[in-house]
């Protein structure tokens, strides 16, 4: 019965066991070709004939309208807000089979819910990095956004493909869906609140488009964090207490529990569009907003701080905000805001500052290896030529840590290994970012190897007689998790 899917089907079915005639149903109240007609899909009965029928059925309105009780629906909403919780705290993959047993229980009645538990069940296979699965899933749902748009909005479908395509290397795919998500933002006037934000750091991450991220960043402004989402675990700890003896409170704490962590959640993703902006802006020295860039770099050190402070991404963020002085510091407008302090007029204190950012960041890598900490190598190597110095140690430095980092181009086509296709890009660029830099040094050689290890890592045979063109900052932005600074969620609780 659960799983016929209109009102007449469950019209019928409820008749049928029952033994009963349309005409029995229709009564003196109605006449049987009505109730045909109901049960038929031609007609959709008025309240009060729903009533009427659930009476004579032996069911109620509610069961008529949706295909579960009123008690199932709220069992059914909590499951599905205790899975949303799952996913945002604790672990992906039982936060799948949450959402798998929504949808189960939902079935086909329940459309909005179940619609929902779907589109969880997609969230939650980009989370563990089962790209492959997660876009074959966006794009069901979107395809079910098209046919039925009051279940599912279309937007934040686009968003999410978007990312997922990036990160399956599909470039010209994410690009146009970044492009579409854009024109539907614009149409909006959306440039506040979570889907902005998130379509600002998905947009920025690809480089598709800088100047929405740029209008939602500054529209938004640095959001103000004050904790790290322990009242949220805690509040969703109180929901799973409840959930036994009084559903509808374990509904309310539950819902409590969501709200509690979306200043979190946006401040994280504020903090990724930032910071990717920021670094971009480094990357394209001719029109950069070093100004502007710094505001934002700041920003993230700040939030990230408080969010999570001591973490490879706060270390990240020092790294960016790093990169940005130093660029201004050379281009002479280190005491713009932001940038280096006020009342300066030589090179050496901005850069002074460049090297104590950077030794705070490395402080906080404690000796760890691979891309974040070859980003600061990268950064020493280009301040020791600021400085006229020897820049060869720390290229060398970047390119031992960088040896350390698996990324392969089989790791790149594998939809199951999670952190391959991000830091196989990000190691790539920033191959290329060492060999401008051996390039500017002076070192051929060491310009042409780094070339060669960029050009493999994108499955792509170096031509020994035909070097890259030189020098340009084309480094990937940082790749900041979603859930950056999620605390550990209660688990199987």
């Amino acid at each position: 019965m659960a799983g016929q899917a209109t009102i007449g089907d469950r019209v019928r079915g409820l008749r049928l066991n029952k033994h009963m005639s349309q005409a029995q149903l229709a009564g003196q109240d109605l006449s049987d070709s009505y109730v045909s007609l109901i049960e038929s899909g031609k007609r959709t009965p008025t309240p009060v004939v729903t009533r009427l029928l659930a009476d004579r059925l032996g069911c109620t309105a509610e069961f008529l309208l949706h295909g579960i009780e009123p008690h199932q629906r709220v069992d059914t909403g909590l499951a599905l807000r205790h899975a949303e919780l799952e996913l945002l705290y604790g672990d992906p993959a039982l936060a799948s089979g949450r959402f798998a047993a929504v949808v189960k229980a939902a079935d086909h009645d329940g459309a909005v819910l179940g619609a929902q538990a779907r589109l969880g069940q997609a969230r939650a296979l980009e989370a563990e990095g089962r790209t492959a699965q997660a876009v074959e899933a966006y794009e069901r749902l979107r395809r079910e956004a098209a046919a039925h748009p009051e279940r599912l909005a279309d937007l934040p479908l686009v968003v999410a493909l978007c990312r997922c395509y990036h990160r399956a290397g599909d470039t010209l795919r994410a690009g146009d869906l970044g492009a579409e998500a854009v024109a539907m933002a614009d149409r909006l006037g959306l440039d506040r609140g979570d889907l902005a934000l998130d379509l600002a750091a998905v947009l920025a991450e690809t480089e598709i488009d800088l100047s929405y991220p740029e209008r939602v960043l500054t529209a938004s402004g640095a959001p103000q964090v004050t904790g790290s989402g322990s009242e949220a675990l805690e509040l969703w700890r109180a929901s799973l207490a409840a959930a036994g003896e009084d559903s509808m409170l374990a509904v309310v704490l539950a819902d409590d529990a969501v709200a509690a962590g979306r200043p979190a959640r946006e401040a994280g993703r504020y903090v990724r569009g930032a910071m990717h902006w920021a670094w971009l802006a480094t990357a394209r020295p001719g029109g950069a907003d070093l100004t502007r860039a710094g505001e934002f770099a700041a920003s993230a050190v700040d939030v990230l701080s408080t969010l999570a402070p001591g973490t490879p991404e706060h270390a990240r963020s020092l790294l960016v905000l790093s990169r940005v002085r130093l660029r201004a510091g050379v281009n002479g407008t280190a005491g713009a805001a932001g940038l280096g302090g006020t009342g300066r007029t030589g090179l050496s204190e901005p850069l002074d500052d460049v090297a104590a950012l950077v030794d705070r960041a490395l402080t906080l890598l404690d000796g760890a290896r691979g891309t974040v900490p070859a980003m600061a190598s990268v950064i020493l190597a280009e301040l020791a030529l600021a400085r006229s110095k020897d820049a060869a140690p720390a290229l060398a430095e970047a390119e031992r840590l960088l040896d350390a980092t698996p990324a392969t181009p089989a790791d790149l086509a594998a939809p199951s290994s999670p952190a391959a296709p991000a830091t196989g890009r990000e190691t790539a660029r920033l191959w290329r970012e060492i060999g401008d830099l051996w390039g500017r040094a002076g070192s051929p050689a060491g310009q042409m190897n780094a070339y060669r290890r960029a050009l493999e890592l994108i499955g792509v045979a170096a031509r020994p007689e035909t070097p890259p063109a030189p020098a340009r900052y084309a480094v990937a932005g940082p790749a900041i998790p979603v859930r950056s600074g999620a605390p550990a969620g209660p688990g199987t609780g």
